[in-house]
């Protein structure tokens, strides 16, 4: 009977169904549950060393040179690519600034070129990093030997006396060179202990009636995301692995009177890691500078128990880089050496606040204020 003919509601036929769907519906996950129960299997019995592991790919560019290095805050990065690989036996680190996100590369150089720094032999022990700064056998101190002598017929010496010091020197080819031919000599300049060819910059800076501070890098709060290089002082560490970072700092230049903080307010905070630091500064016969970056330092009174010469900054004189904000802060440190008789100030060596010290400086005599260097501080610190 043709289909057409029969009445509806009524199923075909069995003949005339095909069921070719169902069919191929149950082939489909024939094959897929075989296939699923071969890759359980196959993933149970091998191990693949490449499974779950991400995988990237990024081009390798040649590090900086010394001198691209030095020059890194200025440099244009179209300049700073095209830097040339730097000379054998150099490293290339990162100094990262936790506020800015801002990333730094700078070239350490070999460690023989860092110790020409015309250092007094007698002040000097070997480590195994190097030499490094000791009291002599007459009991000649760094501090001491290494001090800027005061001019002849200083000016109102009973007069507001004012201390100055300026970080972040050696990296910056360019902004070292504005330091030294601007800066008066009884402004003290603070060397990081990463830039190259570091004993002739100190040499230079002498040679012009500058005291040097060997800036030491020390944990901050937020530290790795902040950064202040390798070799970094962290209360994590043993004080035997802290004063052996120390002495590789020590050893990469000669002839400061002493040591300041760069960054450092978690190790700072810390007397349990702070402590030995500090007695050793002490037994080398070195001063230290605190940058008044942290108000919750230890160091004051670290430095008392240990008997070693100290000082910290009152007012940081760029914390606003801006002409106007440093020029108030300068305005605010004369206030203060007014009613105390002396005080000791930081800055940065931003090219705007070496500008404006400097333009500063020529006035402030007039005004009756004397420039110290920072030894000045810390021998009346000392004796109070």
């Amino acid at each position: 009977m043709d289909d057409l003919d029969k009445p509806l509601g009524q199923n075909p036929s069995p003949e005339r169904r095909l069921p070719l769907g169902r069919f191929a519906a149950r082939g489909l996950a024939a094959l897929l549950g075989g296939a699923l129960s071969v890759f359980v299997i196959w993933a149970a019995l091998v191990r693949d060393p490449l499974g779950g592991e991400p995988r990237a790919e990024a081009p390798v560019a040649p590090v900086e040179t010394a001198e691209a290095a030095k020059a890194a805050p200025q440099a244009a990065p179209a300049e700073r690519a095209a830097a040339e690989t730097p000379p054998p036996g150099t490293q290339t680190v990162t100094i990262i600034d936790g506020t800015s996100g801002k990333r730094q590369d700078v070239v350490i150089a070999a460690s023989s070129e860092t110790r020409q720094s015309g250092g007094d032999p007698r002040l000097l022990e070997q480590s195994r990093h190097g030499p490094i700064p000791r009291i002599a056998a007459d009991g000649a101190r760094p501090s001491d030997v290494y001090a800027r002598k005061p001019p002849a017929g200083k000016p109102n010496p009973d007069g507001p006396q004012i201390a100055i010091v300026v970080g972040g020197l050696g990296i910056s080819a360019t902004t070292t060179a504005g330091a030294l031919s601007k800066l008066p000599a009884a402004v003290t300049l603070a060397f990081t202990p990463y830039g190259s060819d570091l004993g002739t910059l100190v040499s230079q800076a002498r040679e012009k009636g500058h005291e040097v501070l060997l800036q030491v890098p020390m944990e901050p709060h937020d530290y790795p995301d902040n950064d202040p290089g390798p070799q970094t002082l962290l209360s994590s560490l043993s004080a035997d692995q802290n004063i052996d970072r120390l002495h590789w700092l020590f050893s990469r230049m000669q002839g400061y009177v002493g040591v300041t903080n760069f960054m450092g307010a978690r190790f700072t905070a810390s007397d349990h890691a702070l402590a030995p630091v500090m007695r050793d500064l002490s037994k080398r016969g070195l001063i230290y500078v605190d940058d008044g970056s942290s108000p919750r330092s230890q160091a004051g009174q670290i430095a008392g128990a240990t008997k070693l010469p100290y000082v910290r900054a009152e007012v940081i004189v760029d914390a606003v880089p801006s002409a106007v904000e440093i020029d108030n802060a300068l305005a605010r440190l004369e206030a203060l050496a007014r009613g105390r008789g002396i005080v000791v100030g930081y800055s940065s060596a931003l090219p705007a606040s070496i500008d404006r010290i400097a333009k500063w400086a020529k006035a402030a005599q007039g005004r009756g204020i004397t420039l110290v260097p920072v030894t000045a501080a810390a021998v009346r610190a000392r004796s109070s």
